[in-house]
């Protein structure tokens, strides 16, 4: 059996009313500047997923063009985007985050923003209405929402879950044509929308980020939470393992069996992913401020060779290449 769950969907426009009206049907109301409207070649392309009206596709405008989001007219959706070809630049909360192929962007409605497109910019978009991802987090946290749900502005496409979410999005946008009777099978695309809205939740930061980890976490035990709290609060420190093991009062053995479990890792383990996720934090926000061997040695890698190795069997590159990416970006 086979339901109509998700429409494919295609408009191209060459005049500004038209483009605005359109994208405002799938995001809701915004203002659309155009510098050159005898140049405007507006084009979007995608699916609808009919069980919570997800739209994912294509959009490209062919000039450059800004568009304005206000809060006495926000957006009924979340706009997710990532840059094919091309650039684009948010305007929010008093910054820019700009937007390629390594990194997309969020707007979160009721939020006064810009997005500016450069006219060579042809980007994925995937937008999500705000009751639908409200109504899978209330799910997932198991109550009802007490604040407007917000996202971090800027999305990892190159690294991490975020990458991973952005993969499954290129893999669905690029199967519309081709997979369209497979993923209008019963129940699929309900399925698949879920996935995607999930994902997101779970990989991109938002101010119940924290909140979700927790209650997607398995119960931990209160000397495991007493263990990982002191690691916390003296990574900085010469911690061994001795330390560790009288902070859980708990045996070896114990404390061993629960970080596995709960964790992923041994203590002293932990303790070094711990260290090494600190010093990228502050090597990409730092911006080459301090260089990398005080940086590493003040959370306790007195060894800088085997700190340098460590470094780059997590993250994939060096602490010198994470320095030079980040400052030439």
């Amino acid at each position: 059996m086979q339901t109509n769950d998700i429409r494919g969907i295609d408009a191209l426009r060459h005049d500004l009313e038209g483009a605005r009206d359109w994208m405002a049907a799938i995001c809701g109301p915004h203002g659309l500047q155009v510098r050159s409207p005898q140049q405007l070649n507006f084009h979007h392309s995608g699916m609808v997923m009919r069980s919570m009206a997800s739209t994912l596709g294509y959009v490209e405008y062919g000039t450059d063009v800004t568009i304005s989001v206000h809060n006495d007219a926000p957006l009924n959706c979340y706009s997710v985007s990532l840059p094919l070809t091309g650039q684009q630049e948010l305007a929010a909360r008093g910054q820019l985050w700009l937007s390629d192929q390594d990194r997309g962007l969020i707007l979160s409605p009721h939020e006064t923003q810009n997005l500016a497109i450069m006219g060579n910019c042809r980007k994925i978009i995937v937008s999500i209405p705000s009751p639908a991802l409200r109504q899978v987090l209330e799910r997932l946290l198991q109550r009802s929402l007490d604040t407007a749900l917000t996202f971090e502005p800027q999305m990892d496409a190159a690294n991490g879950d975020q990458a991973v979410w952005w993969r499954m999005v290129r893999f669905l946008v690029g199967e519309i044509g081709r997979a369209e009777p497979f993923l209008n099978h019963q129940h699929m695309a309900e399925d698949l929308e879920h996935t995607l809205l999930k994902g997101l939740l779970l990989s991109q930061p938002h101010n119940y980020s924290q909140e979700l980890a927790e209650a997607m976490r398995p119960s931990c035990p209160h000397y495991l939470l007493r263990a990982r709290q002191f690691i916390y609060d003296n990574a900085r420190e010469d911690i061994v393992l001795e330390d560790i093991e009288r902070a859980a009062g708990v045996s070896r053995y114990k404390l061993f069996d629960g970080f596995k479990e709960h964790f992923g890792h041994a203590p002293m383990a932990y303790l070094k992913k711990h260290r090494l996720d600190a010093v990228r934090r502050e090597l990409i926000l730092d911006c080459s401020e301090r260089n990398v061997s005080s940086i590493a040695m003040g959370w306790g890698f007195s060894h800088l060779g085997r700190f340098s190795s460590d470094y780059k069997q997590r993250f994939g590159e060096t602490p010198s290449q994470t320095l030079k990416r980040v400052t030439s970006r």
